[in-house]
């Protein structure tokens, strides 16, 4: 059954079907094989259903919107502009600035393709008349927006949680160590990069400069405030964080900025309304997806096949993650999640792995993934807004995503990397 499933999938890629198509395809002919009877077909339905009805996911439209407004008004324009005025004069100091802006704007937004968007637009000019190879550039913008699915608000690990049903919070904070971790060495690296290539620095920027761009990214600076600090202070959820985000970013660009009209509010409404009508579809295909592959107890014998009980906590890890990226590498990141979680749930819980510590690790797996060839989704997206060609982009890849595979390997054997800051929240 399970070479019937994944066949029929695979014939629909390769006919260039979009991903929904396979996974609902894949459901119908995995039903059918087990039930034999079409009447039935009210089971599928309800799990598709049953896939979008966790409160948590209004978290994920929320954050999507609010990263919106950011992204046509001024608070990224802001962020950036902060950054530079403090790094931005150091040997790579606009590389560093570059990342570190990745990282801000992805304490805001939660979203890898987004952070390409709204940081990748204005910097990648700079980066390009101040002498930076575009490989590098391109390289540099696509993997330092992973740092936005770690660093809360993660829409990647908003939907581990619900799948996995586990707390959301935790998650959250337990991404923060990782992705710091990621900026530090993408910083050492863009300095090294910078010294071999003899790339100019940037004017510094006067103490009154600096003040200035301070005072004009403090709004800005509330996001990340009010997300981490109000779920660490335990005076909302993330469900809620996700909703005051929204409130606030509107209140921001619509009444202190004043760069948004009632027309672009609604207008972004639409653009989210479109996103997130895609990732609820995903998700409750998905939803349906696992159930009868569950059912038919594929990923039973799929891991029976590795020899996986066998296997400690450690190789474990190295399995999850090996899976993880390769699946992203071909496929969209929430759908792999959908579909992979499941099928590791009950190792996970069998060898006594921390969910949380899971969660990290698989979300972080799901960025490299996105920006890695062939068909890694944030290498599309640098191809549209940039529009250069696939080579050129994925060509200075490769050096990055070693520094990710360490950090990987430092997350399996170093998980206090992770579950520090978690540890301290709420334990």
């Amino acid at each position: 059954m399970a070479l019937l499933i994944f066949s029929v999938m695979l014939v629909l890629l390769l006919l260039g079907f979009p991903m929904i198509v396979p996974l609902v395809a894949g459901t119908f002919v995995g039903f059918l094989e087990i039930f034999g009877d079409v009447s039935k077909m009210e089971f599928v339905i309800q799990q598709f259903l049953a896939g979008i009805k966790p409160a948590s996911l209004v978290a994920v439209p929320m954050f999507i919107f609010a990263a919106d407004i950011m992204t046509r008004g001024q608070s990224a324009t802001r962020l950036i502009d902060m950054v530079m005025k403090f790094i931005g004069h150091i040997k790579g100091g606009l590389a560093v600035s570059t990342s570190t802006a990745c990282t801000l704007f992805g304490a805001v937004s939660g979203s890898t393709q987004a952070t390409v968007v709204a940081v990748g637009s204005p910097l990648r000019p700079k980066m390009l008349k101040s002498g930076y190879k575009d490989s590098f550039i391109l390289a540099l913008i696509i993997n330092s927006s992973d740092i936005a699915f770690l660093i809360p608000p993660s829409i990647g690990m908003i939907i581990y949680g619900v799948i996995s049903e586990t707390s959301i919070a935790e998650l959250f904070i337990a991404g923060i160590g990782p992705g710091l971790l990621i900026l530090v060495l993408f910083s050492i690296y863009s300095v090294i990069y910078a010294v071999i290539n003899d790339v100019p620095t940037e004017p510094k920027a006067s103490a009154s400069e600096r003040i200035k761009a301070v005072r004009d990214a403090l709004w800005p600076l509330g996001f990340p405030v009010i997300i981490v600090g109000g779920i660490y202070g335990g005076i909302f959820s993330p469900t809620e964080a996700a909703s005051v985000c929204v409130l606030y970013a509107l209140i921001l660009e619509g009444l202190v900025f004043k760069t948004m009209g009632f027309k672009d509010i609604f207008e972004t409404a639409k653009s989210t309304g479109l996103i997130t009508g895609v990732v609820f579809i995903l998700v409750a295909a998905g939803a349906a997806f696992s159930w009868v592959i569950s059912f038919a107890q594929i990923p039973q014998e799929l891991l029976a096949s590795i020899g996986i009980s066998e296997m400690g906590p450690k190789q474990v890890l190295f399995v999850i993650s090996l899976a993880f990226f390769i699946g992203c590498m071909f496929v969209d990141p929430i759908v792999v999640i959908l579909i992979l979680v499941p099928i590791f749930a009950p190792v996970v819980k069998t060898v006594g792995l921390d969910p949380v510590l899971v969660g990290t690790l698989i979300t972080l797996q799901v960025a490299i993934g996105s920006a890695t060839p062939p068909f890694g989704c944030d290498i599309f997206t640098a191809i549209a807004v940039f529009k250069r060609p696939y080579i050129e982009v994925i060509r200075g890849t490769l050096p990055f995503v070693l520094i990710l595979f360490f950090v990987t390997a430092l997350l399996i054997f170093f998980p206090e990397i992770s579950l520090y800051l978690r540890d301290l929240a709420f334990r």
